[in-house]
């Protein structure tokens, strides 16, 4: 039996592979290593497992996740799916990689993602050959739902919402300013709360505020990323994540505007994931 997972900052995608093809689907927490510990990880496992997932027939993990990106933050996961799977092969990899293959599968080309947080690359439908570092959702993230969220609140905090939605805002959430800055300063996984208010942005999107600062996102990502890829034009723009997703037509509109043709939008890469290792097993 082999474990299949996408995992981002807020939650992750998994399917139990068994030798006939069928599939088993499922979901736990995000596990990002740059907010977690190993025993924090082993922790929410195994409380949030299946109760049937037969853990001790579990031969091969394949875990893609949000944060992995140096082999000491691969292992802090590592440690917790050895711990939690013991008769298993373990293998950790960036995100980043799990959207590349999905996207392009062994297919060279250009590959992001647009969720809680924003990365993209470069693959040569082996490896990912290029990045520019998103930097984060302290200094970057552009485009993504933290980043999104981000401008919402500070607009908020500022009083600058446009007539109605601030008190729509104020209403839905009943969060003063000490509550925002204590959920960000003293309280674990600030970037997941910032981008818990993308959803906001979504849901009122017949506001014109609410679209132009996802457009103005978008827009940020391109100048700032996107268009610092060598020949970037000459790619398709491919994304997994909620965020270009649910705002996919916002972000066609941006892609066409530096002159990008759009691929393929999908909103989670577990489908086209475990396709492709159901591939590398033939």
């Amino acid at each position: 039996m082999i474990l299949i997972a996408d995992g981002g900052s807020t939650k992750s995608s998994w399917c139990q592979l068994d030798k006939d093809g069928s599939r088993v689907y499922f979901n736990t927490e995000g596990y990002n290593p740059d907010f977690m510990k190993t025993a924090a990880v082993a922790d929410s496992l195994d409380h949030n497992l299946p109760d049937n997932l037969p853990r001790a027939e579990v031969t091969e993990v394949y875990y893609y996740g949000a944060g992995v990106s140096s082999a000491a933050k691969a292992e802090v996961l590592a440690a917790a799916m050895r711990q939690t799977f013991p008769n298993a092969t373990v293998s950790v990899d960036h995100d980043l990689l799990a959207a590349a293959r999905a996207l392009l599968g062994r297919k060279p080309g250009f590959g992001a993602i647009l969720g809680t947080g924003t990365n993209s690359c470069l693959y040569d439908g082996q490896k990912i050959i290029h990045n520019v570092d998103s930097l984060g959702y302290f200094l970057g993230d552009e485009g993504s739902g933290s980043f999104i969220g981000k401008r919402l609140l500070r607009d908020y905090l500022r009083g600058l919402l446009p007539e109605g939605l601030q008190e729509i805002f104020q209403e839905e959430f009943k969060l003063t300013r000490d509550d925002i800055l204590d959920r960000l300063y003293n309280q674990p996984l600030p970037n997941r709360f910032l981008a818990s208010f993308a959803k906001f942005t979504y849901d009122h999107n017949n506001i014109s505020y609410c679209r132009e600062i996802v457009v103005q996102g978008f827009e940020t990502f391109f100048e700032n990323i996107v268009r610092h890829y060598p020949n970037y034009q000459d790619y398709t723009f491919n994304c997994i994540g909620s965020v270009g997703y649910n705002f996919r037509d916002a972000l066609a509109q941006v892609a066409k505007q530096y002159g990008m043709e759009v691929g393929k939008i999908i909103r989670s890469p577990i489908d086209d994931l475990v396709a492709f290792h159901e591939q590398e097993m033939k």
